[in-house]
């Protein structure tokens, strides 16, 4: 098999309201050269409806917060974090 027949795939990771939405906690996505995290989160959000834009959201790829036009590589981790509300009062 050659370097091109492997399948570009990244893992995304999801929490709270996300994760409701998606009904699931993470999943591997074939992505296509040049894909951004923001067109990941584009798609993401036509296929499970996401309601929360881009600017209510933290992006973090491989544990580290990125912009949202970084270019995705194989193999990344994708965790799209929402605003969580709680704490002690």
């Amino acid at each position: 098999m050659s370097a091109d027949a492997i399948p570009e795939t990244v893992t995304v990771v999801y929490y709270a309201l996300l994760r409701d939405r998606a009904g699931r906690d993470r999943e591997s996505l074939s992505v296509t050269a040049g894909a951004t995290v923001r067109t990941l989160y584009q798609a993401l959000s036509a296929r499970y409806d996401f309601e929360l834009p881009e600017d209510r959201l933290q992006v973090a790829v491989n544990e580290e917060f990125v912009a949202w036009e970084r270019e995705l590589q194989p193999g990344d981790e994708v965790v799209f974090i929402p605003p969580v509300a709680g704490g002690a009062r």
